[in-house]
């Protein structure tokens, strides 16, 4: 059985309205929730309105009481930027708080602006990431006295102050044993992670941002890696995030996608921007702009499944035939501009589309 979840960066208008934003993110996994979905995934960046949500576990808590089942998951935490000691407790805190529902995407700093403004060099950002990862499940796990030696971040010593029987020194624990998991948003065909990943344990997590090639790529990665190590393939806890919408009928879906100030333009618009930013520096603006242009036309072409519930429904299953066995389906969540039209396609997804998928799936697996 194939699971569905939500996962938004999320990507919105620079200049629209912060409330509204954090209004209609909140109402998407409120919606997420009721019908069924597994999981939602928020994003964090603190020096871009255009993704401006600077404090994931902030924004998932305030979910958790208008929620029953829902996982709660960051996509990601960019642990460069947090210290881990303080990390360690503020996610302990709210997987308590949340009934043991965390899950925590991590990522070593992916807008440059962000690493800028907190200091980190852009080559110690995975460096740093997995030694957060590294000390907080050292303080998850063990007690005082501490002296964890890291080579990037301050050596983390716990020492003196500790009288155990009124708590002093002691670190509040998460609710999951020994954590909650970590998975890896994967961007390469075969990322530079993947040894990391696969012998920890993190969930293999594929973004909507890629071809469809390249996800087939990565689970070939993923597989070839756990061979490499004696390790099992889990399949089901591989997750495949799709840029989806599902309209009334197939005509509606491809309108809304060809207008220029619509969501999906301007997410792509967005993140290729973000790319020539950091791989075009010395490029004039309009060079920029015209290698933007280029590749977010060939976005549209080559990453989204739009269209009615059939049409969908027939891509989705191409594409799982395609790239292989994921366990659960992320679908993308846009900026709702369109209140009725998304909301709609969130429900049609969990209400139509799935229940075909998975009869599909079903059926291919056994075989």
């Amino acid at each position: 059985m194939i699971n569905y979840g939500f996962f938004a960066m999320p990507v919105h208008p620079a200049n629209k309205d912060y409330g509204t934003i954090l209004r209609q993110n909140r109402e998407a996994v409120i919606l997420c929730d009721r019908l069924g979905y597994s999981e939602a995934w928020i994003g964090e960046h603190f020096t871009s309105t255009g993704e401006p949500i600077p404090d994931p576990l902030q924004f998932l808590a305030s979910v958790i009481a208008e929620t029953k089942s829902i996982r709660l998951g960051t996509a990601v935490l960019n642990l460069p930027l947090h210290h881990p000691v303080k990390l360690a407790g503020q996610i302990a805190q709210f997987d308590q708080l949340s009934g043991g529902r965390a899950m925590l995407g991590i990522g070593p700093g992916g807008l440059r602006s962000d690493l800028e403004i907190f200091g980190v060099p852009v080559e110690d950002g995975y460096f740093k990431m997995v030694e957060s990862v590294d000390i907080m499940t050292q303080l998850w796990t063990g007690e005082a006295p501490f002296d964890i030696k890291a080579e990037y971040w301050d050596d983390i010593v716990l020492k003196d102050f500790i009288q155990k029987d009124i708590g002093l020194g002691v670190q509040v624990k998460p609710l999951q044993n020994p954590h909650p998991p970590f998975a890896y948003a994967m961007r390469q065909p075969n990322s530079g992670a993947m040894t990391i990943m696969v012998e920890r344990d993190w969930i293999p997590l594929s973004g909507n941002f890629i071809p469809t090639s390249v996800v087939k790529k990565q689970w070939q990665a993923y597989c070839e890696a756990c061979d490499t190590f004696s390790k099992p393939v889990k399949s089901k806890n591989w997750r495949a995030a799709r840029s989806i919408l599902i309209a009334d009928s197939d005509e509606q879906a491809e309108g809304y996608v060809a207008r220029e100030n619509g969501s999906i333009q301007h997410y792509f618009h967005y993140l290729r921007s973000l790319e020539a930013r950091r791989n075009m520096p010395d490029a004039s603006d309009k060079e920029r702009a015209e290698v933007i242009a280029q590749r977010v036309n060939e976005a549209i072409e080559q990453q989204i499944i739009v269209g009615s519930v059939k049409t969908v429904t027939d891509k989705l299953i191409a594409f799982r035939d395609s790239v292989g066995p994921f366990g659960t389906l992320l679908m993308t969540g846009y900026d709702w501009d369109d209140e009725v039209l998304w909301k709609n396609s969130i429900r049609k997804l969990a209400e139509e589309v799935m229940p075909v998928l998975n009869q599909h799936a079903t059926a291919t697996d056994r075989h």
